[in-house]
């Protein structure tokens, strides 16, 4: 079994010498209780290669202290890290391993360094008593294990939030250190410093780090840097935007085993946007060589997907249920949803870790890695991107231009036409990616553009989320009947999702017209 917890805590420099100023003197604080001097002997496990460390990730074995074992630290933004601990024991933990897969692939993970320390720890106390940080003057000596065997020794100071308390209190606590004298750590870890300080000479300091990245945001958006100038030409454009869509799979792996929320829909959303800019850049990238790798992050979507839509619909099914007055839930409604829901959830979320665990998904990924490193460039890929981008959105554009005419000329509340608007969502979700992904080429017109993709895809996105609830209330209703309950709450969400649907239908000529003349009024200069 593995453990999680949260850690919150910031590194400073210091020397043999350094001394700790009255942290009394911190508001909050009411007396600085002395722990003792623990000795720890930590070993951390990497690939040859150091891919845990280029991505601010450490895996180690440690003895000594109050929480010797195993410990995985996976970063999560700048001080904050989640570290995930199983118990001790000579082998590495799969609960652990499995999490780092997605980055280590086949590379067996080897010890890397050893550090010992030796701590001075102390608790800062409030008046009640309770502890609100740990604060430890740590005596390190690292050894790298390869056959440099280069060893380095420094003095650190950790100060590092207890469970629950403000994280504001760390500023609080900076700023006596400050005053005192004491400047923060260049290293976001002891292992990053290690690294860095034992490196043979041909190792670039780089590849370890020296801050935590952030997590992984929706990507596919940019940072707004749109406005500053973006790639020269097409290809560096297209890119960039593969390489982002390709990390986020790999990033998104671990916290997908976790089951943290909504990583399955980003990953599944990287996957997607990876597909439609193979699509939408044909003229960039060739298809010959893209098509069999979109095939594959079709089949993984596709995988993760019965996860992820199962969660969609039960939200969407109890927020339902939470909306209809209590004279209207007749029978145990709530338990029957709950207990289909469990049934559909259990498998899938097997099924997720399995698709994750499979030699299929590590070769879409080193496929992903091939590409990305010899990628199969066209001759439009010299082109300026200002000049290539628009073209490659209008393209979209116009597709879903004949989808969603199409299914405007189809009778309303029939099959034909739900299927057609499914249909015209995709084309509007393959647009909208596009222009997200010309922000970085095209600024602000871009960003409008998605906007307004994003009001179509909406409204056909929930559309299709009504089809689908409406089966999953019918199968509900059989089940209800079939066990000998009464099934009126079941027909009466079926109705509301029907009536919602007719909603949709008569919103999307509207919503269309719009996107149509932002399109006509010229927003990307195509």
């Amino acid at each position: 079994m593995a453990d999680t917890k949260r850690e919150i805590e910031r590194k400073y420099e210091a020397t043999d010498e350094t001394r700790l100023p009255d942290l009394t003197k911190v508001a909050g604080v009411s007396s600085v209780v002395d722990q003792g001097v623990a000795e720890l002997d930590a070993v951390y496990y990497d690939t040859s290669d150091l891919r845990l460390a280029a991505n601010s990730i450490t895996l180690r074995r440690r003895t000594g202290g109050s929480d010797e074992g195993w410990h995985l630290k996976l970063p999560v933004s700048p001080d904050v890290r989640d570290e995930i601990h199983a118990p001790l024991g000579p082998d590495l933990p799969r609960a652990l391993t499995d999490l780092v897969r997605s980055r280590v692939r086949d590379a067996p993970l080897v010890p890397a360094v050893r550090l010992l320390s030796s701590r001075e720890l102390r608790h800062l106390v409030d008046a009640a008593g309770k502890p609100l940080a740990e604060v430890s003057i740590d005596a390190v000596s690292a050894q790298r294990l390869d056959a440099g065997a280069a060893t380095a020794n420094w003095t650190e100071i950790e100060v590092e939030l207890v469970d629950g308390v403000d994280p504001a209190f760390l500023d609080i606590v900076e700023k006596r250190l400050r005053k005192a004298g004491v400047r923060p750590a260049s290293s976001a870890s002891k292992l990053a410093r290690a690294l860095e300080e034992t490196a043979p000479p041909q190792e670039a300091p780089e590849a370890v780090g020296k801050q935590a990245p952030r997590a992984p945001k929706e990507q596919g958006r940019g940072k707004r840097a749109a406005e500053a100038p973006g790639p020269h030409t097409a290809g560096d454009h297209v890119l960039a935007y593969l390489r982002a869509q390709a990390e986020a799979i790999v990033a998104y792996d671990p916290a997908v085993r976790r089951d943290l929320p909504d990583s399955v829909h980003q990953l599944r959303v990287a996957t997607r946007r990876l597909r439609s800019a193979f699509r939408t850049y044909r003229k960039v990238v060739d298809r010959t060589v893209t098509d069999p790798i979109a095939e594959e992050l079709k089949w993984l979507a596709g995988e993760l997907g019965v996860d992820r839509d199962h969660e969609v619909l039960n939200d969407r099914l109890q927020s339902r249920i939470t909306d209809l007055p209590r004279t209207l839930l007749l029978g145990p409604v709530r338990g029957r949803l709950r207990i289909w829901s469990v049934a559909r959830r259990t498998g899938s979320r097997r099924k997720t870790i399995a698709v994750l665990d499979s030699r299929r998904y590590l070769d879409l990924l080193n496929a992903l890695d091939a590409l990305l490193a010899d990628p199969p460039l066209l001759r439009a890929a010299a082109q300026p991107a200002a000049a290539v981008v628009p073209q490659a959105i209008t393209r979209d554009y116009d597709r879903l231009s004949t989808r969603t005419e199409h299914a405007l000329t189809l009778p309303p509340g029939t099959e034909e036409r739900d299927a057609a608007m499914h249909d015209a969502r995709k084309a509007a979700k393959r647009a909208r990616y596009a222009a997200e992904a010309a922000e970085p080429a095209l600024g602000k017109p871009a960003r409008r553009f998605a906007k307004r993709m994003k009001a179509v895809q909406s409204v056909l996105g929930d559309h299709q989320d009504s089809v689908v609830a409406r089966e999953a209330l019918r199968t509900l209703a059989i089940q209800a009947h079939a066990a000998g309950e009464t099934a009126f709450t079941w027909g009466l969400l079926y109705g509301q999702e029907e009536a919602q649907a007719a909603i949709r239908e008569r919103e999307l000529p509207e919503v269309w017209a719009l996107a149509s003349q932002a399109k006509l009024r010229g927003d990307l200069g195509a």
